[in-house]
C-alpha cells in the first residue's frame, strides 16, 4: 500500500513501537489479532468526503464564522443502540443547536459523542470489591461491567460488535436526517414530549416560532427555500482510546494521498494518553482527520506548544481543536497562558470549552455528580477570558444525553444530592439531562460575545 509522501516514517500500526497506556491485556493474542484482521476487512464507518468537510467546518470555525456543539455520553453502551435513544440524543441536539443558532447568529457544526464513544480510560488497571480483584471495566467494546472474571476479561469479539453498533447507530442517524427530521421547518419533530414540564419550555417555543417565521418570510420573499434550511450536517466523534480498533479501520485514500481515520470523523486525545513520545500521538500525528486534544490544569504550556507542532507541523487550518477543561476553581489561573502560549505557535486552533470534566465531585451518598453552577461557572469565565484575551471561544463540549435522568445537582429544578439516587443511570461519569442541557443552551446563547458595534445576542 502506497504511503503518504509527506509521513515516510509512519503507518497505521507504527504507533507499536511507542509506549501504549490505557490499553486491555488481551489472553489470547491470536482470537486479538483475528479479531482485528476481520474488523480491517469491514466497510469504513464514515468516508474521507466527511472528514474533509468537517475539517473546512472547523476551520470556519477557528475564525469566528460558525460555533461548534459537541455533545453525547460519557460512555456509550452496547444496550443503549436503540432507536428511541438514538432519537431522543438527536433531538436534544437538534434542540440545542437551534438555541444556539438563534443567539448566536450563526450556523453551528454538531458532532455528538456516539457512534463509537465504547472505551474509557481509566485510573488503574483493576478494582477490588470485598476482597475481590478483577479488571477494571474499560467500556464496552473492551469487557464487560458486571463483577465477575468472565465479565471482566477483555473480549476480543467485542471489538467487532462495537463496530456493528457504530455503523447502526451512524446509519439511524444519517437516515433520519435524509428523511427530513432535521428540517428547520419542521422543530416540532425534535420535541421530547416532557420537556413541555420544563421551566425552559416557554423560552424554547418562543425561538421555535421566530425561526419559523424568520424562514417563512425569507422563502417568501425570495421565492426559493433557504440553503441548508432542510437538512443538516451531523458528524460522529470519539476518543481515539483503543488504538487497534482505530488502527483496523484507518485507510489511504488515493485521491488525497492520506490516511484516514475512518471509525469517526472527529476523533480525540485524552489527558491520560497525550504523552509526547506515547503511542497515541504518535497514531494520531499520521491521519488526516480534525482532532480534538482534552487540555487540563495538569497540562504545561510546553506541552501544548509541543503537541501542537507534533500533531499539526503545517499548520493546517481545522486540523486541531483544543478542547480545554480547567474547572470552575482553576480557569482562571490556567487558561490565559494557555491562550498565549498557543497563539505563540503561530498555529490555527479552535478552542471549546469542556465544563464538564474539571467540576466532578462526589456526592454525600458517594455517587459522583457536577453542579449546575459550577458548569455555567466555568462557561461564564471561559467566554471572558478568551474575549479579553483577543481570542474565539468557538465551541462548548457536553456530557448529556436526551434522557430524564439525575446525574448532575442544580438547574431550573433545583436537584439535590438527594435526587441523584431517583434516576441516577451512568456507569462512568454523570451527566446533564435533556432540561439541564437545554437551559445551558439558552443561558449560553446570552454568554456568546456581541459582534464589534453590534446587538448583545440574549442579553
Amino acid at each position: 500500500m502506497t504511503r503518504n509522501p509527506h509521513l515516510l516514517d509512519w503507518h497505521p500500526a507504527s504507533w507499536h513501537d511507542r509506549p501504549a497506556t490505557q490499553q486491555p491485556t488481551y489472553a489470547d493474542p491470536e482470537a486479538l489479532s483475528a479479531a482485528v484482521g476481520a474488523l480491517s476487512r469491514l466497510p469504513p464507518l464514515v468516508v474521507s468526503w466527511e472528514v474533509d468537510a468537517l475539517k473546512e467546518q472547523i476551520a470556519s470555525a477557528q475564525r469566528g464564522e460558525r460555533f461548534v456543539l459537541q455533545g453525547g455520553d460519557c460512555a456509550e453502551s452496547f444496550e443503549d443502540c436503540q432507536s428511541e435513544d438514538i432519537v431522543k440524543k438527536l433531538k436534544i441536539l437538534l434542540q440545542m443547536s437551534l438555541v444556539l443558532m438563534h443567539g448566536m447568529k450563526k450556523p453551528v457544526v454538531r458532532i455528538g459523542r456516539m457512534a463509537g464513544q465504547y472505551a474509557k480510560p481509566r485510573s488503574a488497571d483493576t478494582e477490588t470489591r470485598d476482597g475481590v480483584t478483577l479488571p477494571s471495566y474499560r467500556g464496552d467494546i473492551v469487557n464487560r461491567p458486571g463483577f465477575t472474571l468472565e465479565d471482566r476479561e477483555p473480549d476480543p469479539q467485542l471489538l467487532l460488535r462495537g463496530y456493528e453498533r457504530a455503523a447502526l447507530t451512524l446509519n439511524f442517524v444519517r437516515s433520519l436526517i435524509d428523511g427530513g427530521f432535521a428540517d428547520l421547518h419542521h422543530p416540532e419533530y425534535w420535541n421530547l414530549d416532557f420537556v413541555r414540564h420544563s421551566p425552559q419550555w416557554q423560552g424554547y417555543e418562543k425561538i421555535v416560532n421566530s425561526i419559523s417565521d424568520a424562514l417563512d418570510f425569507f422563502e417568501a420573499a425570495n421565492g426559493s427555500p433557504m440553503h441548508e434550511s432542510n437538512r443538516i450536517d451531523f458528524y460522529a466523534s470519539h476518543e481515539g482510546l483503543h488504538l487497534l480498533y482505530e488502527q483496523a479501520q484507518t485507510r489511504y485514500i488515493e485521491r488525497s494521498k492520506r490516511w484516514y481515520n475512518l471509525s469517526t470523523h472527529m476523533p480525540w486525545i485524552g489527558m491520560r494518553t497525550a504523552a509526547l513520545d506515547g503511542a497515541h500521538v504518535e497514531f494520531f500525528r499520521g491521519i488526516a482527520n480534525p482532532m480534538g486534544i482534552k487540555v487540563g490544569p495538569s497540562m504545561s504550556t510546553e506541552w501544548v506548544q509541543q503537541l501542537i507542532a507534533k500533531l499539526n507541523p503545517n499548520n493546517e487550518p481545522g486540523r486541531i481543536t483544543l478542547i480545554h477543561r480547567m474547572g470552575a476553581k482553576e480557569i482562571d489561573k490556567r487558561l490565559p497562558g494557555l491562550i498565549q502560549a498557543v497563539r505563540a505557535t503561530g498555529s490555527p486552533v479552535l478552542w471549546i470549552c469542556d465544563p464538564m470534566h474539571g467540576n466532578t465531585e462526589t456526592a454525600t451518598s458517594g455517587l459522583k455528580t457536577r453542579r449546575f453552577e459550577n458548569i455555567l461557572s466555568e462557561l461564564e469565565a471561559a467566554f471572558r477570558i478568551h474575549r479579553d484575551q483577543g481570542s474565539i471561544l468557538g465551541g462548548v463540549h457536553f456530557e448529556l444525553t436526551g434522557d430524564d435522568v439525575t446525574e448532575c445537582t442544580g438547574g431550573a429544578r433545583g436537584l439535590t444530592d438527594g435526587d441523584l439516587a431517583r434516576a441516577y443511570k451512568s456507569q462512568v461519569d454523570p451527566r446533564l439531562n435533556y432540561e439541564q442541557a437545554l437551559e445551558l443552551a439558552m443561558r449560553l446563547s446570552g454568554l456568546y460575545p456581541p459582534k464589534p458595534h453590534g446587538p448583545s445576542f440574549g442579553r
